[in-house]
């Protein structure tokens, strides 16, 4: 096993200018909006009483949407596409299981070739697509889906590239449709509750935010030929930087109404650590000759970013699925009255929290927390626990699903808008650049060209 001699750590930590070079030199060129295009911050599609879905991609993610979609009322699966056969054949039962004799009854089932997707897309015209595939997939398939004339729903992140978020800001204006990324953290018990916190001025005026996405991730290097590890690994291994940052940052963004009124995204410095341990994961585990102890690993284990608001505002995003460490999405909000954080959930607030802590130089955690939900718990949370128990990620995939579903037949805007899917995921790719350059900071395309301005902040939603 290497040691971290100086020889290494300069092959690992350093990129070449004619490295950097290979990077778009457009990657926040900003673009006119198109004549005849529309703004789709505050949209709202037109009513749809029943929602006919398709999905694309049904392994872990997407068979747990299809699953939970099936069962709510007035809704109809009508596709299903997976390379994998049997995962379709899987998935068609699963929606069986949670339906009745009288609904689900027509699935057009595609499966093997890899453009069975679009072949699906032709063929059904489905109002809705859910796209669960891996990260490279996201953008033409979401593209696709909207211009045959369907809403799409994609798995994080929206898009690997700048461009590619870009075309789908540019489709999702010029067809209408919406184009949601499904960043279900949003809607888990505590980040709802603290954006309830943030709405009713709990702590004051925001300044800063932490937000990360740490969780080990090794083990999915044994899904060698089929599964997450399988592609994702050579994600690791190609790029250097931030390559995970929507689950922390989307809540924290929300909190702080990035995007949406008073401030927006300015610019970003990335930092990572030496690239050490998938190296030694791999020559620990597998034999010398196998693929993974082939690829050159040049991802730093851990990276560190910040983001500076247009209002000169802060978001610290980490990301490390390499560490030997607990799992943590930071979700830290930081104002002028107070404090609320995460892993553990905690509070602090100027003066104390009645009855419970005396001033902010102690937290409000543990039993103590039982106060603040039956204070502050969002009323989304409150109507909707219920219904999503035995969801997937402790109920908030379900919320998600569901509310979705809801917006769409009531012809209400969604909780999410594609400027913010893109927002969030363009932290990726400026972090890369920002690496490649020592640090160099990056201005953040603005996707809404300026409409941010005048974009209403996610309310409370009953």
């Amino acid at each position: 096993m290497k040691n971290l001699d100086r020889r290494h750590f300069l092959k690992k930590t350093s990129l070449s200018a004619a490295a950097i070079s290979i990077l778009p030199n457009t990657l926040s060129a900003q673009r006119e909006r198109p004549s005849g295009a529309t703004y789709m911050g505050d949209f709202a599609a037109t009513k749809l009483e029943v929602v006919r879905a398709a999905f694309i991609g049904v392994g872990a993610r997407g068979g747990d949407h299809l699953k939970f979609l099936a069962a709510l009322p007035n809704t109809e699966v009508v596709a299903i596409c997976d390379i994998y056969e049997d995962l379709v054949k899987q998935k068609v039962g699963w929606v069986r299981e949670v339906s009745d004799e009288n609904r689900h009854r027509n699935i057009a089932e595609y499966s093997g070739d890899e453009d069975q997707w679009r072949h699906m897309l032709k063929d059904v015209r489905p109002d809705i697509v859910f796209i669960a595939t891996n990260w490279h997939n996201h953008a033409p398939m979401a593209i696709e889906a909207m211009n045959m004339g369907a809403h799409a729903f994609v798995e994080v992140p929206i898009a690997v590239r700048l461009q590619e978020m870009w075309d789908i800001v540019d489709t999702s204006e010029r067809t209408k449709k919406h184009c949601m990324m499904l960043e279900n953290v949003n809607y888990s018990r505590d980040e709802l509750m603290f954006l309830n916190m943030c709405r009713q001025g709990v702590v004051g005026d925001i300044l800063h935010g932490e937000a990360a996405y740490i969780h080990e991730l090794r083990w999915q290097m044994k899904e060698e030929e089929r599964g997450t590890g399988s592609w994702r690994t050579h994600h690791y291994a190609k790029r250097n930087g931030n390559l995970y940052p929507t689950h922390g940052l989307g809540p924290v963004a929300q909190y702080m109404s990035l995007g949406r009124g008073a401030d927006s995204f300015k610019s970003l410095v990335s930092f990572s650590t030496p690239a050490v341990g998938r190296e030694r994961y791999a020559e620990a585990n597998y034999p010398k000759a196998h693929k993974w102890n082939q690829l050159e690993y040049n991802g730093g284990d851990l990276n560190t970013s910040i983001i500076k608001t247009k209002l000169g505002k802060t978001v610290m995003v980490q990301w490390d699925e390499t560490s030997p460490r607990p799992y943590s999405r930071l979700n830290l909000v930081q104002g002028t009255k107070g404090t609320l954080a995460g892993f553990p959930t905690r509070v602090a607030l100027e003066g104390g929290v009645e009855g419970i802590t005396k001033d902010h130089h102690s937290w409000v955690q543990g039993e103590q927390l039982q106060a603040l939900y039956e204070k502050y718990d969002h009323p989304l949370y409150k109507r909707l626990n219920q219904a999503a128990k035995g969801s997937g990620h402790g109920g908030m995939d379900g919320i998600m699903v569901y509310r979705i579903v809801e917006c769409l037949q009531k012809g209400q805007p969604l909780d999410q808008n594609v400027y913010e899917g893109c927002f969030w995921s363009a932290v990726a790719p400026l972090s890369e650049r920002s690496v490649a350059s020592e640090g160099a900071p990056q201005p953040f395309p603005d996707f809404t060209r300026g409409n941010w301005k005048n974009t209403k902040p996610l309310s409370i939603i009953n």
